[in-house]
């Protein structure tokens, strides 16, 4: 038994560990793609136009070959990092709503910056208003829950439709920018422009530099708050803090899953992982690795079928998560309990 522990401690540790190197690599891609006018890092860009083309030949596609395809797949990979890292802190919270509702809080920021664009003219990215309107809205919720007598998912639900309220009616507004809004909802690679694919690779660097610094404290309050305080630790600052790190998040991976989905990201990995695993840590690992499946699984079913990318990585996760239920004998409440 022992024997069989170690060697699954040593493939899910191989498993993180390819994951960093691809996460680097990722991050690495759109470093070059960011920098591709200097003549230094544009002979890189170069050759990885030329490795795309022998790939799109390889495989008897035409979309390797285009950048934009690289920048949504690097998007996606970092997704499926830290959309399930942060996920593992919530689910266990039984926070699994929050996602939706920040979500639906950048939707409104997306609304809030077309409205903008509209008025004056600005052609900034919308990524950018929908991160600030979604720190705000994270915010506005950390502060209702901290200050009402309500059942705790109240706020949430009251936050979920006036902030999704709100951005359908600042969009009734104009209907003059030739942006299709559900490529929002349901999400679009080609929504993914160069400063929304370099804005996630940011918001992921953080984000796991974060988790890793912080990590005891979150760990102390996901499973005794009470505890957290009896000890002096400052249990209000470490709830705004998750909530922050999942509205940047959300808001960078509404590019591929839309407004609609991306909550699917932040649960179904983690649930997967809570199946199978018999740790918090290891399921920390085993949701990235969930996450990881479900991104290029998903890409690759996307492509190779015409679909939408976001519904099929969705449903990738959602088929590993049914699977790890029919080879786990534990029962679903230990998502909430283990």
């Amino acid at each position: 038994m022992s024997g069989s522990r170690s060697l699954r401690r040593r493939l899910e540790l191989a498993g993180i560990g390819l994951t960093a190197i691809l996460a680097i690599a990722m991050v690495g891609l759109l470093v070059v793609d960011a920098l591709r006018s200097s003549p230094v890092v544009g002979g890189m860009y170069d050759q990885a136009r030329i490795a795309g083309r022998l790939l799109d030949v390889a495989l008897g596609t035409n979309v390797f070959s285009h950048p934009f395809i690289w920048r949504s797949v690097a998007t996606g990979i970092l997704i499926g990092i830290v959309a399930p890292l942060v996920g593992t802190y919530l689910v266990h919270r039984e926070m699994a709503l929050i996602g939706e509702t920040l979500a639906h809080t950048a939707f409104a920021g997306v609304a809030i910056g077309l409205l903008v664009n509209a008025i004056t003219g600005w052609d900034g990215p919308l990524m950018v208003v929908a991160l600030v309107v979604g720190v705000l809205g994270a915010l506005g919720v950390q502060w209702l829950i901290e200050r009402t007598d309500t059942y705790g998912d109240v706020p949430i639900a009251i936050m979920l439709t006036g902030s999704f309220a709100i951005g359908t009616l600042i969009i009734s507004l104009d209907r003059t920018t030739g942006i299709d809004v559900r490529d929002y909802l349901f999400g679009n690679i080609s929504v993914v422009t160069p400063s929304g694919a370099q804005l996630m690779a940011v918001i992921s660097v953080l984000v796991v530099v974060t988790v890793v610094a912080t990590y005891k404290q979150l760990l102390f309050i996901t499973f005794d708050e009470q505890a957290a305080r009896v000890a002096r630790l400052n249990v209000t600052w470490y709830n705004t803090l998750l909530i922050v790190m999942t509205a940047v998040v959300v808001v960078g991976a509404i590019q591929i899953l839309g407004v609609i989905l991306v909550a699917a990201m932040l649960v179904v990995p983690v649930a997967t992982a809570t199946q199978l695993a018999h740790s918090f840590r290891e399921t920390l690992y085993l949701s990235i690795l969930f996450g990881q499946i479900a991104v290029i699984g998903g890409f690759a079913f996307s492509i190779s079928q015409g679909l939408p990318t976001g519904g099929s990585i969705v449903v990738v996760a959602i088929a590993c998560y049914l699977l790890a239920v029919l080879a786990s004998s534990r029962s679903t409440a230990a998502i909430s309990t283990h």
